[in-house]
C-alpha cells in the first residue's frame, strides 16, 4: 500500500494524470461544441475524477489551518456538482489541471537547475600517483591528488595548477563564455572546461566543497525560500477565499440564484496568480544563474529591487586584496641595480603578501633574483638576510632602526610623503643603512567607481565604505571612488554595530558587500548581503544572499537592474488579475456569462498572468 501511495505522489505519475486529464476533458469539450452528442456520464466521470486531487489538497490544507485556492475550487465543483452543470464542472476540472501542471513544472524548473549544473560533472578523473596516470571515478579522488587536465575535459574539482597552461570557459560557473588563460599558481573551479591546452591541478576543493557542489546546494535551499510577494500572495489568498466564499453565501441566501453564485465563484477563481507568482520568482533565480549571480530566494530578488542604502568592504570587495607596487624609491647611497639586488634578496624566501608582490615587480623588469645566505623573518616587522658578506634588511622604519639601520632626514621625509598619500611602504637597508623604499597600494578592481554611479541611477541614496585598513588608505580610495561616508580601522564586531544602529535610524533596505570571514557576521545582518563567490571566503559565501560567481563588479547593478524588472512584472499580475476579475464580474452580472462561459472565461484567462511571467526568461542583462 506504501508503495502504491509514493506512486501516486510521485512527480511523473502526477504529471501524467493531469496531462491525460487535460487532454480528455479538452478533447470532450471542443467535440461538444462542434456538435458532437457526447453522454453527460464521460463529463461527470471525468469532472469526478479532476474533483479528488482538489478536494485533497484542499483537506491537507485545512488540516494545516490553511485556506487555498483548491478550497474555492472544490466549493464551485461540488456547487456544479448540485446544479447539474457537468459542462462547468468540466471546464473547471480543466482549468485545474492546467494550473497543476503548471505547478509541477515550476517545482521541476528548479531541480532542472541543478541537473544543469550535475551534468557538467566528469564522471571520471585521471590522475597521477606513484609516477602512473590512472583513471579513477570522481568519488575516489582525493585532496593533493594531481589531476590531469586535457584539452576538452572539464575539471572535476577545485585547485591551483602545477605545470601547464591552458584556455579555461568558466561560464557554467560565473556566466561569462570569455575563456580565462590559466597557468602555474592559478586557481581553477569544478565543472569547468579546459578548451586547449593541458594542466597538471592539485586537487584542494572535491566532493561537497566543491564549487559546483556548493552552488548545487545554494539554489537548492534558494527555491524553497518564499518572498514577500508570495507570502502576501497566501495571506491574500486566504482572505480572498473568505470574502468570496461569504459574498457567495449571502448573494445565494438573498437571490436563490445558485447559477450566480457559481458563476462568481468560477470567475474568481485565482489559480492563476497562486501558480504565476512562485513561478515568477523560479525563473528570476535560473536567470540569475545563469548570468552567473547565486539568488538564494524569491525574497532576495524582491529585496534587490529595493535597495536603499549600500554598505561594503574595501579589501578584497572594491580591491583585489593583493598590493601593487606604485613606486620604487632608491636613494642617493645605492644605485638602481643594487637596489633592486636588495629587493629580491629579502623577497626571495618569504611568503608575505609584500614580497610576492616585489618578485612579480623585479620578474616584470627583468632584474635578477638571488636568495640569500641566511634568511630570518619576523612577522608583521620585517625580514633580515645575509647576502655575500652583505647585512639586508627590510620592513617598517622601527624595525630597522630598531636592527641599527639608519637615515638620513631627507630619506625620512620622501618615506612619509608616499604613507600621507595613503599608500603602504617597506623600507629598505643595507650594511647599515637605509637605502630606499617600495609604496604599495591594493589595486582597485576594474568597474569600482561605475558601481557606485549606476547603482545611484537605480535608486540607491548613499554608498557607505566600512574597512579595517588604516585612515589615510581609506580616505584614498573613498575620494577617489565617491563614497558618502567611511569608517576605517574596523574590527568585525565593529561594522556589526555599526549595521545594527544603522538599520534602527533609518529606514529602506540596506545591502552589505564583503568577501572575508571577517564580513561573515556583517553580511549575515543586513537586509541583502552580496558575497564575491570566487575569491571569497565560504564563511561569506554562506552568510549571503547573493553569491558573485566571478568577482565581477558589473555585476551587482545588472542584478539589482534585472531584479527590479523581475519583480515589476510580477506585480503586473496582481493588477492584470484584478482587471480581468472586474470584467468577469460585470459581464456576470451583465447576463452575460453563465456558469459554463464563466468556466470557459476564466479557464481562457488563466494564462494571461501564467504568460506574462515568462517574460522574465528573455530579460536582457544590461551592459555597463
Amino acid at each position: 500500500m506504501e508503495k502504491i501511495w509514493k506512486k501516486i505522489n510521485s512527480f511523473s505519475f502526477r504529471l501524467v494524470f493531469n496531462i491525460v486529464l487535460a487532454v480528455i476533458i479538452g478533447l470532450a469539450l471542443i467535440l461538444h461544441f462542434l456538435g458532437w452528442d457526447f453522454s453527460q456520464k464521460i463529463f461527470i466521470l471525468f469532472s469526478f475524477l479532476g474533483l479528488l486531487p482538489v478536494i485533497k489538497s484542499a483537506v491537507l490544507a485545512l488540516l494545516k489551518k490553511k485556506l487555498t485556492i483548491d478550497l474555492l475550487a472544490s466549493i464551485a465543483l461540488i456547487f456544479a456538482f448540485i446544479s447539474q452543470e457537468w459542462h462547468s464542472a468540466a471546464f473547471i476540472c480543466l482549468m485545474l489541471a492546467f494550473a497543476r501542471i503548471f505547478a509541477l513544472w515550476t517545482d521541476k524548473k528548479a531541480q532542472h537547475i541543478l541537473e544543469h549544473l550535475l551534468k557538467y560533472q566528469p564522471n571520471k578523473v585521471k590522475v597521477q600517483r606513484n609516477n602512473q596516470t590512472l583513471e579513477i571515478s570522481l568519488n575516489q579522488l582525493l585532496a593533493g591528488d594531481l589531476m590531469v587536465i586535457e584539452s576538452g575535459d572539464r575539471i572535476p574539482a577545485d585547485g591551483q595548477v602545477v605545470s601547464g597552461q591552458a584556455s579555461i570557459n568558466e561560464a557554467t560557473i560565473t556566466g561569462e563564455s570569455e575563456p580565462v588563460m590559466k597557468t602555474i599558481g592559478d586557481s581553477v573551479l569544478s565543472s569547468t572546461l579546459n578548451e586547449s591546452g593541458s594542466l597538471l591541478v592539485k586537487a584542494q576543493r572535491i566532493g561537497k566543497d566543491s564549487t559546483v557542489e556548493k552552488i548545487i546546494s545554494l539554489v537548492s535551499e534558494a527555491s524553497g525560500k518564499k518572498s514577500q510577494s508570495e507570502r502576501m500572495s497566501d495571506k491574500f489568498t486566504a482572505w480572498y477565499i473568505a470574502i468570496t466564499l461569504l459574498a457567495g453565501l449571502l448573494l445565494f441566501l438573498l437571490l436563490k440564484n445558485t447559477d450566480l453564485v457559481l458563476s462568481i465563484l468560477l470567475v474568481t477563481c485565482a489559480d492563476d496568480i497562486a501558480v504565476a507568482v512562485p513561478l515568477g520568482f523560479t525563473l528570476a533565480i535560473a536567470k540569475g544563474a545563469k548570468m552567473g549571480v547565486l539568488i538564494k530566494g524569491g525574497g532576495v530578488v524582491e529585496n534587490l529591487a529595493k535597495i536603499k542604502y549600500f554598505m561594503t568592504d574595501k579589501t578584497g570587495t572594491l580591491t583585489f586584496g593583493r598590493p601593487k607596487i606604485m613606486k620604487a624609491q632608491f636613494f642617493e647611497n645605492i644605485s638602481e641595480s643594487n637596489f633592486f639586488q636588495v629587493v629580491g634578496a629579502t623577497a626571495a624566501n618569504s611568503h608575505h603578501a609584500f614580497s610576492k608582490a616585489a618578485i612579480k615587480y623585479l620578474k616584470d623588469r627583468r632584474f635578477a633574483i638571488e636568495s640569500p645566505d641566511d634568511f630570518l623573518e619576523k612577522p608583521g616587522e620585517g625580514i633580515i638576510v645575509k647576502k655575500n658578506g652583505d647585512s639586508i634588511a627590510a620592513g617598517n622604519l622601527n624595525f630597522l632602526q630598531k636592527n641599527g639601520f639608519s637615515a638620513m632626514k631627507g630619506q625620512i621625509d620622501l618615506f612619509q610623503q608616499a604613507q600621507q598619500k595613503g599608500y603602504s611602504t617597506v623600507l629598505y637597508g643595507k650594511n647599515k643603512q637605509i637605502v630606499g623604499f617600495l609604496a604599495f597600494e591594493d589595486e582597485i578592481r576594474p568597474f569600482a567607481k561605475e558601481l557606485l554611479i549606476q547603482t545611484r541611477q537605480l535608486g540607491v541614496k548613499k554608498w557607505y565604505m566600512l574597512t579595517g585598513d588604516n585612515e589615510k588608505s581609506a580616505i584614498k580610495v573613498a575620494k577617489e571612488l565617491g563614497f558618502d561616508n567611511f569608517r576605517s580601522g574596523l574590527k568585525p564586531q565593529d561594522k556589526v554595530k555599526i549595521i545594527e544602529q544603522f538599520k534602527k535610524q533609518n529606514k529602506g533596505v540596506l545591502a552589505m558587500m564583503g568577501d572575508g570571514v571577517n564580513d561573515a557576521a556583517a553580511l549575515a545582518l543586513a537586509d541583502v548581503s552580496i558575497a564575491m563567490g570566487k575569491g571569497g571566503s565560504d564563511a561569506s559565501v554562506e552568510a549571503s544572499d547573493v553569491a558573485l560567481m566571478k568577482d565581477k563588479l558589473k555585476k551587482v547593478p545588472q542584478i539589482i537592474d534585472f531584479s527590479q524588472q523581475a519583480v515589476a512584472i510580477i506585480k503586473h499580475n496582481f493588477w492584470l488579475w484584478g482587471v480581468l476579475n472586474a470584467i468577469g464580474l460585470t459581464l456576470v452580472f451583465a447576463g452575460v456569462l453563465n456558469p459554463m462561459t464563466a468556466a470557459l472565461y476564466n479557464f481562457t484567462t488563466d494564462f494571461i498572468p501564467i504568460l506574462n511571467v515568462f517574460r522574465i526568461s528573455f530579460l536582457k542583462k544590461s551592459s555597463p
